[in-house]
């Protein structure tokens, strides 16, 4: 098993992410630390300046969580704005289902934005928490629902590996599931104390790695991105052992 590259949702480096000085500071820590791909979890700079700031540390841009609301108002300027960090996967973080008909609503959106990109080369990417995973009112849960509704054709999945597992789902049999439709694997990992399960370093929990990632490269996963939502110290530590891990035994 070899994964080729990592990469690394922003998210876990938020603070780090306020303005252009640090950003730059940031990329070359990322790539110090055997990370060639990131994600973004918004910009707080022009994309074109954030873009080429990436371009310049080397680092390749494989999607974005963004503005939804855009992406459906005006499609033009959410395409212009990755094409700025020259990534075609156009993302939201998720959203937080409570019924049916706004898991519904959530997938008439969806479908439209990819109605409006598609022929151009774009994807609308979608990323999981566990509140999918909670059984609706119909008897399904919102997950099965988005991977029944959302146009495959137009939309793919950023599936996460903790949030998954937090949800009570099996997170290869999900991958199996969405087989072709996954173009970023958040490695998030799952350790437990008596109280509740956490968030932590990759290598570090439960999860077994190597079915999970053999799963995903059987499923045809293009992108493996480490996400630590919370850190216990500098989150340039905790990524540094997550890469660590990666690259000791997958890479």
């Amino acid at each position: 098993m070899k994964i080729e590259k990592i990469g690394l949702q922003l998210w876990t480096v938020r603070d780090q992410m306020n303005n252009a000085e640090n950003i730059r500071e940031s990329f070359r820590k990322i790539k110090s630390l055997g990370y060639d791909i990131i994600q973004t979890a918004g910009c707080s700079i022009p994309y074109a300046e954030f873009g080429k700031i990436a371009s310049e540390e080397g680092l390749e841009i494989c999607g974005t969580h963004d503005d939804m609301g855009l992406m459906l108002r005006d499609p033009a300027k959410a395409m212009e704005n990755h094409r700025l960090l020259g990534t075609t996967n156009m993302g939201t973080g998720g959203f937080w289902p409570y019924d049916v008909p706004e898991v519904e609503e959530f997938i008439k959106n969806a479908n439209t934005i990819a109605a409006n990109i598609r022929d151009h080369g774009f994807k609308f990417t979608y990323h999981n928490h566990n509140t999918e995973f909670c059984r609706l009112e119909n008897g399904k849960n919102a997950m099965e629902m988005l991977a029944e509704g959302l146009d495959p054709n137009g939309t793919s999945f950023v599936l996460d590996t903790y949030w998954v597992q937090y949800g009570g789902g099996d997170i290869c049999t999900w991958i199996e599931k969405l087989s072709g439709r996954i173009d970023i694997l958040h490695l998030k990992e799952m350790g437990s104390t008596r109280e509740a399960p956490f968030i932590t370093e990759v290598g570090s929990g439960n999860m077994n790695w190597e079915k999970i990632l053999g799963t995903a490269m059987e499923a045809g996963v293009k992108y493996y991105v480490v996400e630590q939502d919370e850190c216990p110290g500098d989150p340039f530590d905790s990524i540094a052992r997550s890469s660590e891990y990666l690259h000791k035994y997958f890479m």
